[in-house]
């Protein structure tokens, strides 16, 4: 039997990057995913080729900063699945610039697209992972532990996020959820953008990984979050998990 094998689980940001990744290794250890994504297109392309594995998957088209069309992404998934075993925050945008130049319009934008949608999504998901005695994974970043430049109003976002993690752990593990964090390191399309626009940051960043590589979204990421929402983590919450190959050494 697959570690995940018939969980439903909805995955934010599904169709690129980390979260792709993530939602890929999903559907291969046996999960049902609806992924979220505010590109039509490109949601309906990773829809088709998490289908073409042979696991079930659905693509809902929903533009998280719209925070009134959060509660619609619950409603989807537990029409497709009839319930939801895990709920996997890790959409993200931000603008990277030195605090300095941080507009108000800059820093609503990684709140509106990663704090919010967690917060909301975690809310409106809770009875349902309550009935299942469910998991949540979200996304945060080591940038905040290593106070890397130009990433504010990212790092605020993330280190929010963290925040209430810990917290919806200490209160909902009476209920059997776990709530636990991913601060990954991979080559994902922010990443990348982060590499054209800072490259001097960046190269830092990669001498200070352990492993002398940067991440897969799939096989290194994907694979973290498989196992923290599988039975074999059952006794793990309130954690963070760094899965950056030993670039950030804070515990």
């Amino acid at each position: 039997m697959k570690a995940l094998e018939g969980k439903a689980t909805i995955v934010t940001g599904g169709a690129r990057g980390v979260a792709k990744g993530v939602a890929t290794a999903f559907v291969k250890a046996g999960a049902r995913v609806l992924i979220v994504d505010r590109e039509e297109e490109l949601g309906r392309a990773t829809e088709a080729e998490l289908r073409a594995l042979g696991g079930e998957a659905h693509f809902l088209a929903v533009d998280l900063a719209q925070r009134a069309e959060l509660p619609k992404i619950i409603e989807a998934a537990v029409g497709h699945f009839g319930g939801l075993d895990v709920l996997v925050n890790a959409a993200q945008a931000s603008r990277q610039l030195p605090i300095a130049e941080t507009t108000d319009e800059a820093m609503e934008i990684a709140l509106d697209t990663g704090f919010w949608p967690t917060f909301v999504l975690m809310r409106e998901a809770y009875p349902h992972l309550v009935k299942a005695k469910g998991s949540v994974i979200n996304f945060a970043t080591g940038a905040a532990f290593d106070a890397i430049p130009t990433q504010g109003s990212y790092c605020a976002a993330k280190e929010a996020i963290r925040a209430i993690s810990k917290i919806a752990a200490s209160e909902w593990g009476g209920q059997a959820v776990r709530v636990n964090i991913i601060c990954p390191f991979a080559n994902s399309p922010g990443v990348m953008a982060w590499k054209e626009w800072a490259p001097a940051d960046y190269d830092t960043q990669i001498s200070k990984v352990s492993l002398k590589r940067i991440g897969d979204c799939e096989k290194d990421i994907g694979a973290a979050a498989v196992f923290l929402a599988s039975d074999a983590a059952g006794y793990i919450t309130g954690q963070t998990l760094m899965v950056d190959g030993g670039q950030t050494k804070a515990f």
